[in-house]
């Protein structure tokens, strides 16, 4: 990969219970917690063998099977679409937890190995009682109606090629070297993003290798990597980056546990957002350039500017669609956007 010149902040001494949100939010840039979770129980019996991490994640499972991406050796870890990008060079199954684990360990000194790769499993709902133990704390107001959402990932190497999600994230390393290339949102012109459908795990991918990018076929990639920021974690270190930041995440141990804190800034009655790229796909990508700059100007009136600036000079009763969105008037806006489309 080519140097990353860009330098992520490191907070040092931070411990669980007293995270600093007010200036991780700030800064919607990454931060590297140092040393976050260390004292996790989880991290604790990663550090004395992999065998014992796993034995407690087993004490703790659910017993429900789980579902788990494997991909053959010649894929070198990284989970991608097949070269027509008709579909995945992974397979899907679901399996029992202990099953999964047993194989890992019986295959982790074969060089040929496959790769096994068990992502964005609900902590709560799979493994029950595990966060007693394995926490954080998040009292700050933000998350008052935002509560974050538990994941755990983990598996062999893996290699989940750049993406972005709607949540903001702080990823806790608990067990193996992990990797995080990190690109702002802006970069998205710069990043090659694969299919709308299918998609691995649901959001769109770059088609870019990062860790031997091809800028033949990207050339534009290289400007993706001056922007990049990278971010090595060892057990215990944790690192938050906001909404909408691409991130390629290497697992690079030959077993890896993550556990990941997702939460969203605007009420669930908001929707996807991606939706509306959707709708604008269909209702404005080929229309003529000019009347598309016009509608650019639209958006920026109605959606990406003031909120006031449209209905200051309405008097309330005729705010309509202009009004704040609560439950109510969301419900509104979707009849209305459904009316639309049915005509």
């Amino acid at each position: 990969m080519a140097e990353i010149a860009n330098t992520v902040r490191v907070l040092e001494g931070v411990v669980p219970n007293q995270i600093p949100f007010d200036e991780l939010l700030e800064a919607n840039e990454p931060v590297i917690l140092r040393g976050l979770v260390s004292n996790w129980e989880l991290v604790k019996a990663g550090k004395a063998s992999p065998e014992k991490a796993m034995e407690l994640l087993k004490c703790h499972s659910s017993g429900r099977p789980v579902g788990v991406y494997i991909a053959p050796s010649d894929t070198q870890a990284r989970y991608s679409y097949n070269d027509e990008c008709t579909g995945f060079n992974y397979e899907h199954k679901t399996i029992e937890l202990g099953a999964i684990l047993a194989q890992i360990r019986a295959n982790q000194d074969d060089p040929e190995h496959a790769y096994y790769y068990m992502n964005s499993l609900t902590l709560d709902e799979n493994f029950p009682g595990l966060r007693e133990q394995n926490d954080l704390l998040f009292n700050h107001p933000n998350f008052v109606n935002n509560k974050p959402l538990a994941k755990v990932w983990l598996g062999t190497e893996s290699m989940a090629s750049a993406h972005y999600d709607v949540p903001s994230n702080l990823a806790c390393c608990v067990l193996g070297s992990r990797r995080f290339t990190l690109f702002p949102p802006e970069q998205i012109h710069n990043l090659y993003p694969g299919p709308m459908e299918p998609t691995p795990g649901g959001q769109v991918v770059t088609m870019v290798d990062f860790r031997n990018p091809d800028f033949e076929r990207f050339p534009r990639a290289r400007q993706a990597l001056d922007a990049a920021f990278i971010v090595d974690l060892e057990p215990g270190d944790a690192v938050f980056y906001p909404s909408m930041w691409w991130h390629q995440v290497e697992a690079l141990a030959p077993f890896n546990i993550m556990i990941n804190y997702w939460w969203r800034t605007a009420p669930a009655f908001m929707g996807n957002p991606m939706d509306i790229v959707m709708h604008g796909i269909l209702g404005l990508r080929d229309r003529p350039e000019s009347e598309k700059k016009a509608w650019r100007e639209v958006f920026d009136y109605y959606v990406f500017g003031s909120a006031e600036k449209p209905r200051e000079h309405l008097p309330e009763g005729a705010h309509g669609p202009l009004a704040d969105v609560d439950d109510n008037r969301a419900r509104r806006l979707r009849a209305l956007v459904k009316n639309g489309l049915n005509r």
